[in-house]
Parts: structure tokens; C-alpha cells; sequence
């Protein structure tokens, strides 16, 4: 029968010694798996690196851009009455804008029937889209260019069906029904603003859908009309002066009046209400404040990684490591190079001043001054001279940064070769492991011969001293 137990026919610790020995094999491991927390580590950065470079290619890209730089702000003097806001287009400029009307929908309104009651007539309301011209007590009405329409009305219709059907027709204009206590009105409104939006309505059949018209010569001052509809607000387009120029609207948001500036009308002013375009350097400064940052953050992640440090005698993750080092070279090298086309030439001649551990500290002093000189600020960061050395630092920032992240770039091939290099560490860390579990077995079964082997020579032992002993027995 085979022993059990390893040792116990040899007497030795074999599981002791097995251990120690594969131990032994496997000590090449401790080696590999501090290789492999060291590429982790490097991967890690570079994935902070790739993240920083993209934000700095970012930022670097919208100071590239001209139009970036043609940031505006506005202001109104009464932001009630006239409110401004500004599109892409806008450029820095002031102008006056005198309220003269808003524009206006048209609105008309029935006289009071009972609430719920049938008209009692039947017939055809034709509504036409025009405008009304004269003055208020005597109005006149010019038919537009589309086409009438025509809403049936039948006998047993109340004012609220009417209003139901007016909807449904899509005649340009809205109904709607006002109750004022056991009565209730009929009111139509134009759908939208401006003069052109005015509308007459004209009634054939029943005599007593005549209360329903809106025609002939209009008196919009008299609320009590012997026969139709009271028209309470009359269609006109908004009337401003800009510059003490007249300006007509059909509404009260007038768009690209001034190129790239919306006005919103909502109130008739007395005076002028001065309007302030202005280049908005504070929205430029922080443009600029960005750029720096995004610099920053990345340049100081690239000088961490290298560093030695002598107290301790310890590098950083990346210290010796060609590709970061001719990163962080480069990177600085364009940092302090210069650019041509502008007043300024280098990053420190508008304030952005390079410090010893590689960082940019902002001179505000110098960058205030740079931002009164906007447009030399401008070319200093746009300029393309279709040169990588001259161009402005908009530009080489950001092709700089593009190429790094680039599928082919010098960041992501680095995060590629440490990729393929954990994913050879691991193998190797595999091989060492099946040698071990190889030289294990191996020596298992060599100590289960010997324990085999060791039982025999020690039974053999045992029966020849016993023999030896009867001998001696027999011989005295």
C-alpha cells in the first residue's frame, strides 16, 4: 500500500522542503510583479497626460480661433424698455433707440350675449388678412394678398363653438370667449404682430351674425359700436428711431437691425435709451486664464513623473523615461519660442511669464496692458503663417496637443508600448508560475520514491535485527 503522507517513510519534511525550493523557483516573480505595478503606474499617468493634453488642445484651439477673440458685451441705459442681446456677428459700436410704438396684434371683441345661448343665426364668416390705415376714429381696410376664409356657422351655434370653429379654420387669427358675469363675448386677436397682421371679418346670411363683422370704416375709439365687433386694439408694426433714423418692425424683437443685435421693444420710451456694445476683455482674460491653467495642470503632472527626489533617493514614475522627457522639452520649448505678425512676439511680452519649475504665472499688470491692444493680442495667438516656428501660439498649442492624442501620436503610442509591456509581464509572471508548478511535481514524486524506498530499507532493517537477535538468543 503507498504511504499517505509524504516523509513519513524518510523521516524528512518533505512539504518544508518542497516549499522552500519552489519558493526558490518563484523568486523571479517579486521582481516582475514590481515591474508590473511600476507600468500601471506609468499607464496611469499617461492617461492623465493624454486627458491634460486634450484640454490643452482645447483651450489653445479657441484662442486660435479669431472669432473667439470677437467676444462682445451689451448694455442697455433702460434695459426695461429696450433689452439687447448679441449673435456671432456683432461688433463693438453704440447706438441710440428712441420707442416710438411697439407692435401691436389686432383685437376685437362681440357684444355680450347670454352665456350658452344659441346665435340663433346662420351663415358664413369670411375672414381676410390685411391692414388697417387712417386715423383712430376713422379706419380703413386693405385686403393682404392670400385668400379669405370662410367659417360656417350654423343657427344653433353658440359663441363658444364659433370660437372652436375660427381655431380649426387656420384664418390667421385666434378666438377665444370672455365671460363677464351671465354674458359672454366673442374675441378675436390677429396670430401674430405687425400692421400687415390686421384682419376684417365679414358676414353673409342671417342679419344677426352681423354682430360678428369687422368691416367698413372703423371708429377704434368707440366701445360700444351700433352694429359688429369692437376693435379694441388695432394691428401695427413697431416704429423706433435708431440714430434719429425710423425704423419700422413687425415685431417687437427686431433682428439684424444692427448687424449681429437683437433689440427687444417693451416699452414706448420718451427718450432715447442709449444702447453700449463693447469688446468683453473680461470673457478674453478668462480665455486666456484657461490656456494657462490647462498648460499648467499638464506640465506639472509631466514634472512630478520625472523628478528625482534626493532626500529620499527615489524617482518618479517616468524619470529617465525618453518619450516623457522629450515631451516636457518640447512642450516648453514651444512655450518660449516666438511668433511673428504681432507687436508681441513671445508669451512674456503680454504677461504670461514662464517660472522656474516650468509652470506660467500671469503678470496682470502686463496682460491688462496687452488686452488694451487687442487686436496685436489677437494675431499673437492666431496668426498663420503656414510656418510651425512663426505661427501664433493659438495655433502651435494646439496642433501640438492634436498630435499627442492622436491615434498616431506620441502620447498614445507611449500608452500603447506600456499596454503591450504589462501585457508581456503577465506572461512572463505565468511562465515563472507553471515552472513552479512543474518543479513542484516534480519533486513531490521524487520524495514519494524516496519515502517508498526509505520504507523498504527500513523494513529490511527491522527484519535482520530481529534475526540478529534471535541469533544471539540461540548461540548462548
Amino acid at each position: 500500500m503507498a504511504l499517505s503522507s509524504q516523509g513519513i517513510g524518510s523521516g524528512l519534511d518533505v512539504n518544508s522542503i518542497v516549499t522552500q525550493l519552489v519558493a526558490i523557483e518563484k523568486q523571479p516573480l517579486q521582481q516582475l510583479q514590481t515591474k508590473a505595478a511600476t507600468l500601471q503606474t506609468q499607464v496611469s499617468l499617461y492617461g492623465t497626460v493624454k486627458s491634460q493634453a486634450s484640454a490643452l488642445g482645447d483651450a489653445a484651439a479657441t484662442l486660435a480661433t479669431p472669432s473667439s477673440w470677437n467676444i462682445q458685451k451689451a448694455s442697455s441705459a433702460n434695459s426695461a424698455a429696450v433689452g439687447v442681446t448679441l449673435g456671432a456677428t456683432s461688433t463693438a459700436t453704440s447706438f441710440s433707440v428712441q420707442v416710438q410704438k411697439l407692435a401691436n396684434t389686432q383685437t376685437a371683441a362681440s357684444a355680450g350675449v347670454t352665456a350658452g345661448d344659441p346665435v340663433g343665426s346662420g351663415g358664413t364668416l369670411s375672414i381676410q388678412l390685411g391692414t388697417w390705415a387712417g386715423t383712430p376714429d376713422a379706419l380703413g381696410f386693405t385686403a393682404g394678398a392670400s385668400a379669405s376664409v370662410d367659417v360656417s356657422i350654423g343657427a344653433s351655434d353658440t359663441t363658444a363653438t364659433i370660437a372652436e370653429k375660427i381655431n380649426a379654420a387656420n384664418a390667421g387669427v385666434t378666438a377665444t370667449v370672455l365671460r363677464d358675469g351671465a354674458n359672454e363675448r366673442l374675441v378675436i386677436r390677429s396670430s401674430t404682430y405687425g400692421a400687415a397682421s390686421g384682419f376684417s371679418v365679414t358676414a353673409t346670411g342671417d342679419a344677426g351674425l352681423a354682430q360678428f363683422e369687422v368691416k367698413g370704416t372703423i371708429d377704434s375709439t368707440n366701445s360700444t359700436p351700433a352694429t359688429g365687433m369692437f376693435m379694441s386694439q388695432v394691428a401695427q408694426d413697431a416704429q423706433v428711431k435708431i440714430n434719429g433714423v425710423s425704423v419700422s418692425s413687425a415685431s417687437n424683437k427686431m433682428t439684424d437691425v444692427v448687424p449681429g443685435v437683437t433689440l427687444q421693444l417693451s416699452q414706448v420710451t420718451t427718450e432715447a435709451v442709449e444702447i453700449s456694445i463693447e469688446n468683453d476683455l473680461t470673457a478674453i482674460q478668462k480665455n486666456i486664464q484657461s490656456f494657462v491653467d490647462a498648460y499648467n495642470a499638464m506640465s506639472q503632472t509631466l514634472a512630478a513623473a520625472t523628478k528625482y527626489d534626493a532626500a529620499s533617493k527615489t524617482g518618479g514614475p517616468l524619470q529617465g523615461d525618453s518619450t516623457t522627457l522629450g515631451l516636457q522639452s518640447t512642450l516648453r520649448s514651444i512655450l518660449g519660442s516666438s511668433s511673428v505678425g504681432s507687436t508681441f512676439s513671445r508669451l512674456s511680452d503680454i504677461g504670461l511669464e514662464r517660472q522656474t519649475d516650468g509652470t506660467l504665472k500671469v503678470n496682470a499688470t502686463k496682460l491688462t496692458t496687452a488686452l488694451g491692444d487687442l487686436d496685436n493680442l489677437k494675431t499673437l495667438f492666431t496668426k498663420n503663417n503656414n510656418d510651425v516656428a512663426t505661427n501664433g501660439f493659438g495655433l502651435k498649442v494646439r496642433d501640438f496637443a492634436r498630435g499627442l492624442v492622436a491615434f498616431d501620436g506620441r502620447v498614445s503610442n507611449k500608452a500603447t508600448a506600456l499596454q503591450g509591456a504589462i501585457s508581456r509581464n503577465s506572461k512572463d509572471q505565468d511562465r515563472v508560475n507553471d515552472r513552479a508548478t512543474r518543479v513542484e511535481a516534480d519533486l513531490r514524486r521524487q520524495y514519494g520514491a524516496l519515502d517508498t524506498q526509505m520504507a523498504k530499507w527500513n523494513g529490511l532493517s527491522s527484519y535482520v535485527n530481529a534475526q540478529l537477535a534471535q541469533w544471539n538468543k540461540t548461540s548462548s
